[in-house]
């Protein structure tokens, strides 16, 4: 099986480098391993609040490490279980790996620990806390933060186009690309486009533009349902592919990658992407004029319900089941969602942290006045969806970009390129039990 193989080669990786080890505790304080990712911006604010942590809590120290460099975190962490080299507590734990740790028997469920159920219900919004419940019924995870989907606009390419407000349907965004695509140098060929992506058949790519737009036009459902049944909106994924499938057939997307940041450069008048572009451009594109709204959605849905749905690209925190001090490691991880700490977080990372509230933060209110546009994806967060936690996702998502990789390319229609998803997905499942 593949994910076995790929198990396997990343413990041959990780067997050498004792990332789970201890320091030896009978004479000193309790030692804890804290695993961050390896965004330089998250490192930054794990360090700093690390070293805070350690100053006031001499009995209890902490050792922040990023997690170890694969081809994923979420193979890394699965390795990691099964070669028993866990840290105490990580926080870059994504849902759609969740199932197959919890099967592997590597998290502490923490909804046996003190404080979680009065936690959750301080910070959560209620809308999303079932979204974090596990197929057994326990909480394996703390939500931590959210990085919501939204269209990003170039509203000064929109106004030159002669486009008078930004697309918020599939009829509206097309009229809009007649518009926007041209040959600007008469050499024959466009060189100014509506949007671009990444068209190769890679699983995750496919989170950025498929994912969110379809969770948008199926009004919140994601690919499975709370059963872990196949459950996919048929109407809604080939109206989702049928959007793009014209928008490379008319070229308002090019099938070829171009060289850069396309947005940046002032090519493209759209892209689909998270609130961490916005620390980006203000660095690399700082008299760059842009705007966020939410991602288009088919004609016909209504749109005085509150933003659509998007993908969340959720990371949550959770203690490992090799943590011989797990009392310590839960008190760690509520300090890492504290209000101070979620300041940090959004302030450093541009990063939405999973709280209610977080528009009516006082201490915030300086930032949002600074930077306007995370107060839309602030706004959005409770709108959002993760993926599903079930076996076998990076390939059940591989089925769904090569589908999409055929109908940009014209070999199946919209509603085939579904058949065909939905095919090899029952494939997988079947493999998979």
């Amino acid at each position: 099986m593949r994910t076995v193989l790929v198990l396997l080669i990343a413990l041959v990786a990780l067997a050498g480098c004792g990332g789970g080890e201890r320091a030896a505790e009978a004479d000193g304080p309790i030692r804890l391993v804290y695993w961050t990712s390896q965004n330089p911006q998250e490192r930054t604010v794990a360090d700093t609040l690390v070293a805070r942590w350690n100053r006031t809590h001499p009995d209890v120290q902490v050792a922040v490490q990023p997690i170890p460099a694969g081809q994923s975190s979420e193979e890394v962490l699965l390795a990691s279980i099964v070669a028993g080299t866990t840290p105490d507590i990580c926080s870059n734990i994504a849902p759609s790996a969740l199932h197959d740790m919890v099967r592997a028997g590597g998290l502490v469920p923490l909804d046996g620990l003190p404080g979680f159920d009065s936690l959750m219900a301080a910070r959560v919004p209620p809308e999303l806390v079932e979204r974090f419940r596990s197929a057994d019924g326990r909480f394996y995870q703390l939500p931590w933060k959210t990085n919501p989907i939204l269209m990003m606009v170039n509203p000064e390419m929109l106004r030159d186009a002669g486009v008078a407000r930004v697309p918020r349907t599939y009829s509206e965004y097309l009229a809009a690309a007649e518009r926007v695509t041209a040959d600007t140098d008469g050499d024959g060929r466009n060189d100014r486009w509506m949007g671009t992506r990444d068209i190769r058949p890679i699983w995750w790519q496919r989170t950025f533009d498929v994912y969110p737009l379809y969770v948008a036009a199926s009004g919140g459902r994601t690919l499975f349902d709370a059963e872990g049944d196949l459950a996919i909106d048929n109407e809604a994924m080939s109206d989702v592919l049928g959007f793009f499938q014209t928008l490379y057939a008319r070229g308002d997307y090019p099938r070829s990658t171009l060289q850069g940041n396309a947005f940046a450069q002032g090519r493209v008048a759209t892209d689909f992407t998270g609130p961490w572009t916005i620390g980006w451009l203000a660095e690399n594109a700082p008299d760059l004029a842009v705007d966020f709204a939410p991602v288009p959605v088919p004609d016909g849905t209504p749109l005085d319900d509150g933003p659509p749905v998007t993908y969340g690209d959720y990371k949550n925190i959770a203690l490992f089941a090799t943590t011989r001090h797990p009392e310590a490691a839960w008190a760690f991880a509520q300090y890492l969602v504290s209000p101070q700490a979620d300041r940090m977080l959004i302030e450093t990372t541009r990063q939405i942290p999973i709280r209610s509230g977080l528009l009516d933060d006082p201490q915030l209110a300086p930032f949002f006045a600074t930077y306007p546009s995370m107060r839309r994806f602030a706004e959005q967060a409770a709108a959002t969806r993760g993926v599903d936690a079930v076996p076998d996702l990076p390939e059940t998502l591989d089925a769904v970009a090569q589908g999409y990789e055929r109908v940009i390319y014209g070999v199946e229609s919209p509603v085939q390129a579904v058949q065909s998803i939905t095919e090899r997905i029952g494939v997988l499942r079947a493999w998979a039990e």
